[in-house]
């Protein structure tokens, strides 16, 4: 029987186990590039032995106008590259995996944020009823302009450029984040999408950006390497829920099929919260027909317990699983499912911005255990 502590391949990416650790936006880039606090904090997660099988780092702006929160960091320069290079490079002398998690915010931003104070783009011009994190702290997202058809060309080809650069930069693949209420799901659902052009009405149109997407990356570095994230019923970031999420999905899905992605990563439920969202008026999802549209690797995210990981995997429910808040606060996450070993609580004072404290000075099981 298969379990979670068992070596898999996804593509041309072969990991240890099947413990992944979940992009988690921590907000410690300033400028937009990586650091040696961040190679530090991906390096004692790196280790399958101990840690993760595959690291999936926190979202990561493909260009300028993606970025939507302060201190994120970006894939689009040479110094981001070789930022990014140092973070890469102990993950692996760890023994470990990592992919980068390819992003654009959309209307999830601020002018402030934004290139020569620009309107943010979405699908859309109706601006999304949230937050986001700015240099005056949480303020209201602000009004987005619907993208123009001359401009998704190269928008593609932003996407095509940092798949390229997460390459150079000694990624073992990418991630491209298809969820979330960001753009490629703004274009998604028909409640925020209202354009009437070739990307908006139907399904079809509606799939067609984050699918033109998905084949640039491929093209340009093998669908082996390449994954997406993806949320069918999720409601963060004003998303509301799509006339026909089922139909949607499976739609991309079908469509994603062809390009023999690494994995397809779905989070279940609502991000971070509520795995049932029927008492929202959220109808239920079938992950289970989704799962069965595609052949390849499937990872599964949200409130897993070591208990339901592990009956996932050997079930067939799953072929990997993602944890994300419980990787912050133990570095040594695979070690902890592993010996069932009680798990750290998470500091939520500390999860965005900051130094070390609540990154990299949670310890170890030994360490914690002689305390």
């Amino acid at each position: 029987m298969t379990t979670l502590f068992d070596p898999i391949r996804l593509g041309d990416i072969a990991l240890a186990n099947r413990i992944v650790m979940a992009p988690l936006t921590r907000n410690r880039a300033p400028g937009q590039l990586p650091n040696d606090l961040m190679r530090q904090y991906y390096a004692q997660r790196g280790n399958p032995a101990t840690g993760a099988g595959l690291i999936i780092t926190e979202a990561t702006q493909v260009c300028a106008q993606g970025q939507g929160y302060l201190d994120t960091p970006g894939i689009y320069t040479p110094e981001q590259v070789a930022g990014w290079r140092k973070i890469t490079d102990a993950v692996h002398a760890e023994g470990g995996k990592i992919v980068v998690q390819l992003w654009h915010v959309g209307r999830i931003s601020h002018v402030s944020l934004q290139p020569g104070g620009a309107a943010p783009v979405s699908s859309t011009s109706v601006p999304a009823n949230t937050k986001t994190f700015t240099a005056d702290g949480f303020v209201a997202c602000s009004t987005p302009r619907p993208l123009r058809l001359d401009e998704i060309p190269g928008l593609i080809a932003a996407y095509r450029q940092a798949a390229r650069y997460a390459i150079d930069a000694g990624f073992d693949g990418v991630e491209v984040h298809g969820a979330n209420g960001y753009l490629l799901e703004q274009f998604l659902r028909d409640s925020i999408n209202d354009r009437a052009d070739a990307y908006g009405g139907s399904i079809a149109n509606r799939a067609r950006l984050m699918v033109e997407v998905m084949q640039a990356i491929t093209a340009e570095i093998g669908g082996g390497r390449t994954g997406i994230r993806l949320s069918p019923i999720t409601p963060v970031n004003d998303a509301a829920q799509d006339g026909d999420a089922q139909a949607l999905y499976e739609y991309v899905v079908r469509q994603l099929a062809p390009l023999k992605l690494a994995f397809i990563h779905v989070i279940e439920g609502q991000t971070g919260g509520a795995r049932d969202l029927t008492a929202q008026g959220v109808k239920p999802f079938d992950y289970a027909a989704l799962r069965a549209l595609y052949a390849g690797p499937w990872l599964v995210n949200n409130g897993y317990t070591r208990a339901m990981a592990l009956a996932a995997v050997a079930s067939g429910a799953a072929d990997l699983v993602a944890f994300g808040k419980a990787f912050i606060s133990n570095p040594d996450l695979g070690r902890r499912l592993r010996e069932d070993a009680p798990l750290q609580p998470l500091v939520a004072a500390t999860l965005y911005g900051g130094g070390a404290a609540g990154y990299t000075d949670y310890p170890a099981l030994a360490a914690a255990v002689a305390a």
